[in-house]
């Protein structure tokens, strides 16, 4: 049985993509079988995974809407081990479409529920919001992996999050749990990044990351180019960071 894990922050900006897409391509690497599913309707993983989100005929859409079985929406991607749920911009209406539904909460649960089996990880990106689509993650996942950007301005809105979290494991999904905060846009040369590192370590002594993202251009860039960061710049910083978050999220198994 698969680990599903959902990143999730109604903050956007933070990193929720790049960290999905980035530690993906490196459990894959590691002999891991993965699957991303992409639950944003702005399709920034499907984009960065080099699939052209306008041009798809099925999507996560069909299975969440339409009730398509899942499996006929997944797409292989360049890495071996790899597998896509892809998204499009026609998601943006689910929030709306999903109201009138019965069992709106579960619709993605009860869509991966025969693909559990089948892969070691499961790797939800969420939209930045606390929407319908963002619950549905939350209560088809087993934990929530959070990004916190280094400035404390991110910080804002985490307890709003955690909140939302804590209503999900109570009503909808009594085994959800935190996997970790995750510390991301770190600055090296400012004294404020590592303020508001010791802050949410201060807070939550047992729930943030060891491994720290730092603020790189080349993880900014390999979106653009429909690559993950290990297949982009495998010697860069933030290569070597996500490398690291990888290998730190199997050791805890």
């Amino acid at each position: 049985m698969s680990r599903v894990y959902a990143t999730a922050n109604q903050k956007g900006g933070v990193g929720k993509t790049t960290t999905v897409v980035s530690i993906g391509a490196y459990l894959a690497s590691a002999e891991r079988r993965v699957l991303l599913v992409d639950i944003d309707p702005q399709a920034n993983a499907t984009s960065s995974l080099g699939i052209d989100k306008h041009g798809l005929r099925r999507s996560i859409y069909d299975s969440l809407i339409g009730g398509l079985p899942l499996q006929r929406t997944l797409m292989l991607t360049k890495r071996l081990r790899l597998d896509l749920i892809p998204s499009t911009p026609a998601l943006a209406g689910a929030e709306i479409e999903l109201v009138g539904m019965m069992a709106r909460e579960y619709r993605l649960k009860q869509a991966l529920g025969p693909l559990r089996d089948r892969y070691d990880y499961i790797l939800i990106d969420c939209p930045p919001s606390l929407g319908l689509l963002t619950i549905n993650a939350l209560a088809a996942a087993d934990e929530v992996i959070i990004p916190i950007q280094c400035e404390y301005l991110s910080m804002e809105g985490l307890a709003q999050l955690l909140h939302t979290i804590e209503l999900v494991r109570v009503n909808l999904n009594p085994r959800l749990g935190i996997k970790g905060l995750l510390m991301t846009m770190y600055d090296v040369r400012t004294t404020l990044a590592q303020q508001v590192v010791d802050e949410v370590r201060s807070h939550f002594p047992d729930k943030v990351f060891q491994t720290i993202i730092p603020r790189n251009v080349r993880l900014s860039e390999a979106p653009s180019y429909g690559e993950p960061i290990m297949d982009y710049a495998p010697r860069s910083a933030g290569a070597a960071a996500y490398q690291e978050l990888a290998r730190e999220i199997m050791n805890s198994e």
